[in-house]
C-alpha cells in the first residue's frame, strides 16, 4: 500500500451542499479500497487564474493510503465528477496529520486582517480624542482674540472719552472767556 495526498478544488457553489458531497466522495474512496487518514477542509479561496467561469474554488485535501492499481479508477471517477474543477493525486512517503500550507496561510491571513482592523480602530479612536482637543484650542484662541478685540475697543472708548472730556473743557474755557 502506498500513501497518497489527494487535493480537490471543488465548485464554490457547492458550499451549501458540501457535507453531503464529502460523505459521498468518502464512500467512493472506501469502495475503491482507500483508507482516509486525514481530511482537511481548507475552504473557499481565490484561484490563481479563472477556470471556466470560476474565480474561486473550495479546497479539500485528503491523506490516503491504498493500492496503486486503484489510482487510475479514482482519477477517472474524479474526472467525470462535475463538482470537481481540478484535482491532483501525489504519492507521498509518510502520512502527516498536520495542517497544509493552504490552511496555515489562510489562518495567518485572517490573523493579519484582524490585526489591521484592530490598528485601524485604535487610530480612529486616537483621532477622535485629538479632535476635541483641537476644538478646545480653537475656542481658547477665539476667546483670546475676542478679549483682544474687546480690549482694543475699550481703548478706543477710553480714547473717545478723553477727546470728549477735552472738548468739554475747551468749550467751558471759551464760555468763560
Amino acid at each position: 500500500m502506498n500513501h497518497y495526498e489527494l487535493t480537490l478544488i471543488l465548485n464554490p457553489d457547492l458550499a451549501s451542499k458540501f457535507d453531503p458531497y464529502k460523505e459521498h466522495f468518502e464512500s467512493v474512496l472506501s469502495q475503491l479500497g482507500f483508507n482516509i487518514h486525514y481530511c482537511e477542509n481548507v475552504g473557499i479561496r481565490e484561484l490563481a487564474y479563472t477556470i471556466g467561469i470560476n474565480k474561486k474554488g473550495h479546497y479539500l485535501i485528503y491523506q490516503l493510503d491504498g493500492d496503486p492499481s486503484n489510482i487510475k479508477e479514482l482519477e477517472t471517477k474524479i474526472k467525470y465528477d462535475n463538482s470537481v474543477i481540478r484535482h491532483l493525486v501525489l504519492k507521498i512517503d509518510t502520512v502527516t496529520k498536520s495542517d497544509s500550507f493552504l490552511t496555515q496561510d489562510t489562518k495567518e491571513a485572517k490573523k493579519r486582517a484582524e490585526e489591521r482592523a484592530h490598528e485601524a480602530k485604535l487610530k480612529a479612536q486616537v483621532q477622535q480624542q485629538q479632535k476635541p482637543a483641537k476644538s478646545e484650542t480653537q475656542e481658547n484662541e477665539r476667546s483670546s482674540e475676542e478679549k483682544k478685540d474687546e480690549g482694543s475697543s475699550g481703548e478706543e472708548n477710553s480714547h473717545n472719552k478723553d477727546e470728549t472730556t477735552s472738548e468739554k473743557n475747551e468749550s467751558a474755557t471759551e464760555e468763560q472767556a
